[in-house]
């Protein structure tokens, strides 16, 4: 059997109209493993299905004393045994591919629509859902898909041996022509309520799942601030609501079990007392009771797997539902055929908050709302994910030209969006700095912009078999071996690294002591001279430093100027940075004192960068006492 090599070059493109569409969808990718699994399971089936016929003739010939009857009759039984068990081989290698094909598939799919999102797919499907349809959903999805064909084999066969029991006892026949439907059909009713079960089910286990994964990943914070109990009894809330779930649906599903074991074991019994009647009135040769009671009895197979679809159906729909939903996220559509010219020399402009960064300058945003100011810097990347039904908001334009017009390659070439909680993969330091750039500024000089000395100390210490070179130390998972400032440093080297026309920085300094943030903001200027930066803070170390600050305020950009001018004048500004709760106005004519004030509030609001109170209003930023200690 001739195999795919996986992963596939090309998942395609799905049909995600509804569940049902995708499922069909994925069974048309593979017709020919559809085509051979549904043949090889015709040839296991119909084995076992005529098995029962060399034996009524065997013991026929026995009463009728026919000894060449006898040989007939057990060589075609060991024929048709070896030809069943080569279709059970045959069948379990193909089913097995299409299993796989197609979760596969779906994996891929799901992989790519993550890559091609970013960080957007998070804002609008909680990771732990995505997670959750990468890996139980696609199993289930696969399951339905290569179950298919064993339905179709059933089908056939059962209406095969439901024609040859009508020809030989026509009473006998019509009983299993009609009643195998009805036992079919039997579990059905079933199938809703096991359905909307198992939703529930899934839904809570995303959650569950979710939370697990928020509190592995503050685990540290946690246990700093005292609230591993808290986020205990959280998830075992949520784990004891998952595990009422799956009982509730385990009892449903255990209903449908008994019913593929007890309903057709009642027709068994019911065609076989029919028929040992006929045969003891003389009715019914003793060959052919035997023969109809076999095929009778391996109709039970038919009945099975058509409960195992009846299963696979009710969890491949909810699973194929959700997948959908993933898949169905879009970017802002465009016509993708337009051009950048000369990007760096543009520049950005967002017609729905007003916000305009200058070519070639350091632009600061400064957001009362930290969740605005995360959307915000995502949607100065062009291409922002819309669910389907959205509106969808006006595009930002680069010198003129629709971002959302451009293909999303050439944007993403164009502008740059730097997370505002950026991941490192596990690998070498070289690995991590093995990324496009432009080749204008050095590795050495990334990493000094954003001084991360002590970083290159650390990944040294950790990695005896670098011989002492940083370039080869080894970064653990996610970095998790370095500070939250050490990790912040090293992404924020990437993003300078990569030197892209038009960087969005999104608060890329809140993990940091003041001391190092200033020699940070100072770094940040001299390499980004003459390219067109935008950084959201409200830190004012970071501020002084930018050409231009604009102040965003419910979601309208509704001042600009630098950052000792705006603290004179604009009390509203001077709230979010001083972290003061409500704007106080500068008296009128109080230009001295208003300068003083500012160099003050300055002053304090570097005052509390040591720890989180001051910080936490800002951005939700997560730091202890001494913010270069690990996370």
């Amino acid at each position: 059997m001739l195999l795919t090599p996986l992963p596939l070059a090309d998942p395609g493109s799905p049909d995600l109209s509804s569940p049902l569409a995708f499922l069909r969808w994925l069974q048309r990718g593979q017709r020919r493993g559809q085509v051979l699994s549904t043949c090889w399971a015709l040839l296991e089936m119909g084995g076992q299905a005529a098995l029962p016929v060399p034996l009524g003739w065997g013991v026929q010939a026995a009463v009728d004393a026919d000894a060449a009857g006898i040989w007939r009759a057990g060589a075609l039984a060991v024929l048709l045994s070896v030809v069943s068990v080569l279709g059970t081989v045959l069948l379990h290698r193909q089913a097995v591919w299409n299993w796989i094909h197609a979760a596969c598939q779906v994996r891929q799919l799901v992989a790519r629509q993550a890559s091609h999102l970013g960080a957007g797919l998070s804002r609008r499907i909680a990771t732990g859902e995505v997670v959750a349809v990468g890996s139980g959903d696609v199993e289930r999805i696969g399951w339905y898909v290569e179950l298919v064909a064993r339905v179709r084999a059933a089908v056939i066969v059962w209406l095969a041996v439901s024609t040859a029991v009508l020809v030989a006892e026509p009473v006998l026949g019509l009983g299993v022509l009609l009643g195998v439907p009805v036992l079919a059909a039997a579990v059905w009713p079933l199938i809703g309520p096991f359905e909307r079960r198992y939703e529930q089910q899934r839904t809570l286990g995303g959650k569950a799942t979710e939370l697990a994964a928020d509190t592995v990943a503050g685990l540290r914070v946690l246990r700093g601030i005292g609230g591993e109990e808290l986020f205990l009894e959280r998830y075992r809330a949520a784990s004891q609501k998952v595990r009422a779930a799956a009982v509730r649906s385990a009892r449903l599903w255990s209903l449908m079990q008994a019913q593929q074991v007890l309903l057709p074991g009642l027709f068994v019994v019911g065609v076989t007392w029919y028929g040992a009647r006929q045969a003891a009135a003389g009715e019914l040769a003793v060959g052919t009771l035997i023969a109809v009671y076999g095929a009778t009895a391996f109709l039970a197979a038919p009945l099975r797997i058509l409960g195992e679809a009846a299963h696979a159906w009710s969890v491949a729909r909810v699973s194929a539902g959700r997948a959908v939903r993933v898949l169905s996220l879009s970017r802002t559509t465009g016509t993708a055929e337009a051009a950048l010219d000369r990007p760096g020399d543009c520049d950005l402009f967002d017609p729905e908050t007003g916000l305009s960064a200058r070519a070639g300058e350091l632009t600061a945003v400064v957001c009362g709302d930290p969740d605005f100011a995360g959307a915000l810097a995502e949607r100065l990347g062009g291409h922002v994910p819309v669910a389907e039904g959205e509106p969808q908001p006006p595009s930002v334009r680069l010198g003129g030209t629709d971002l959302d017009a451009v293909p999303l390659a050439e944007a993403r070439a164009a502008v740059l969006v730097h997370d505002k909680e950026p991941v490192l993969l596990s690998g070498t330091l070289a690995g991590l700095f093995d990324i496009p750039s432009s080749g204008r500024v050095p590795v050495a000089e990334a990493l000094a912009a954003t001084r991360s000395d002590d970083v290159l100390d650390a990944l040294v210490d950790g990695s005896p078999d670098c011989a002492g070179d940083p370039l080869r130390a080894r970064i653990t998972e996610r970095g998790r071996s370095l500070s939250g400032g050490q990790r912040q440093r090293l992404a924020l080297a990437r993003a300078l690294l990569a030197d892209p026309p038009v960087l969005v920085l999104d608060e890329p300094t809140s993990a940091v002591d003041a001391h190092t943030e200033s020699r940070i903001a100072s770094g940040l200027r001299e390499t980004r001279a003459g390219r067109t930066t935008v950084v959201f803070a409200t830190s004012p170390l970071l501020l002084d430093q930018a050409d231009r600050v604009v102040l965003v305020r419910d979601g309208r950009a509704v001042a600009a100027g630098r950052h000792r001018e705006l603290m004179r004048t604009e009390p509203a500004y001077r709230a979010v940075v001083t972290r003061d709760e409500e704007p106080v106005r500068a008296p009128a004519g109080a230009g001295g004192r208003g300068a003083a004030g500012a160099a003050g509030a300055g002053r304090a609001a570097e005052g509390t960068r040591g720890g989180e109170g001051g910080r936490a209003a800002t951005g939700g930023r997560v730091a202890t006492a001494e913010l270069e200690e690990p996370v």
